[in-house]
């Protein structure tokens, strides 16, 4: 091996090294930094980002009373995120909660397009397999997708929403 060579290799490796520690140090301050004008340790969320939290606690508390064991809330990835995992039975159910102040453009359900939709089906069959793993002992449960939609009159738990087709 060239002595060039040697000295790429090993600048290469430090600065992959450093990379990785910068990336360490900044993921901890993030984790780490307390927002000036709060005492707590929670994250600091918009007004908006409270008002879909609250619906979402609000589904599940009505989803648990009906009956389901809920799994998981908000799981993210790249292709979107599903806001309640539950189990229905032995079905297991991906829920999308929708709030809206007003019942224009067709109120809350009708928000959950065609392209949303599809965002949840793609991030379903990626947390899909970690499902099964977790929680049907490596078997693929049949699954469905519901919504539930907040509106000023009330809430409404609409099962079986859309197929994935």
């Amino acid at each position: 091996m060239s002595e060039n060579n040697l000295t790429y290799q090993l600048a290469h490796q430090a600065q992959c090294l450093a990379v990785r520690k910068h990336r360490r140090r900044t993921q901890a301050k993030q984790y780490r930094t307390i927002h000036p004008l709060t005492s707590s340790h929670e994250p600091h969320y918009s007004p908006t980002q409270r008002v879909g939290l609250a619906a979402e606690k609000r589904a599940a508390q009505e989803l648990r009373q009906a009956g389901l064991i809920l799994l998981a809330q908000n799981l993210r990835c790249k292709a979107g995120e599903i806001d309640l995992v539950a189990i229905d039975g032995t079905t297991l159910v991906f829920i999308e909660v929708r709030q809206r102040e007003s019942l224009h453009y067709g109120g809350a359900a009708a928000s959950v397009n065609r392209r949303k939709q599809q965002r949840l089906i793609r991030a379903a069959q990626y947390f899909l397999p970690w499902l099964t793993w977790r929680h049907f002992s490596g078997r693929t449960p049949p699954c469905r997708f519901d919504v539930v939609s907040i509106e000023p009159n009330g809430s409404n738990w609409i099962k079986q929403a859309f197929c994935v087709s």
